[in-house]
């Protein structure tokens, strides 16, 4: 396995020491592209939120904050993700306003029209079934509520040219590298309205909303 391929299964699922390393890197990296992406969304403080691949748990202490009086759960396939969101957020665990989940977005364990709002933070590229997992996470949210996907790799951003040498690697790697226009339809085909795509092109930043009909 290649360097660049082995550092993006650490990226898509972190596994000992190196993903360690690499959680802490993204709590920090991404906490500006997170903050511009969920000013696009509405947060209520009874809200019930799910992050899904919540990596290092800082989107999830961000949501918590947000959602005062309502409850923020994540979810993540890594082991080494879950344990570090625990610790991340082991105040709001022990006051039960906070859940972390060791699971997949392809089946996500959470009954019908629970959240109102979910979010995936650099993290759809890796998921098995990007159109069927679109599609369960619209079953997990209450009507009215809302998906966001809050990305910086995408088709035709700021830095498509490196992502594209990434494509090669699609087979092994099962890498979502999709446009503005893409994650639109993505989004519409799944069952979602009101369907919204924010570009903030200097930056290299992404986020598409959805809401599941009311």
């Amino acid at each position: 396995m290649s360097l660049t391929s082995a550092l993006l299964n650490q990226c898509s699922k972190p596994n000992g020491w190196l993903g360690r390393f690499i959680l802490r890197s993204m709590n920090h990296n991404h906490s500006k592209l997170t903050e511009w992406g969920l000013k696009h969304v509405s947060i209520q403080r009874g809200d019930t939120i799910l992050d899904v691949g919540c990596g290092g748990g800082r989107t999830i202490a961000r949501l918590a904050a947000m959602a005062t009086q309502g409850k923020t759960y994540g979810i993540d396939y890594s082991e080494v993700s879950v344990a570090a969101s625990r610790r991340a957020n082991r105040e709001q665990i022990a006051a039960g306003r906070v859940e972390v989940l060791l699971g997949s977005v392809s089946h996500l364990p959470f009954r019908d029209q629970m959240f109102d709002l979910v979010t995936a933070v650099e993290t759809h590229y890796y998921w098995p079934d990007l159109k069927a997992d679109v599609q369960d996470v619209l079953r997990v949210v209450k009507p009215g509520g809302a998906l966001i996907i809050i990305a910086e790799a995408y088709k035709g951003g700021k830095y498509d040219g490196r992502l594209q040498k990434l494509d090669k690697l699609r087979d092994i790697m099962h890498f979502a590298h999709l446009s503005v226009s893409e994650h639109d339809e993505l989004f519409s085909k799944a069952g979602y309205c009101d369907v919204q795509v924010f570009e903030e092109y200097d930056k290299g930043w992404l986020c598409a909303v959805g809401r599941k009909p009311g």
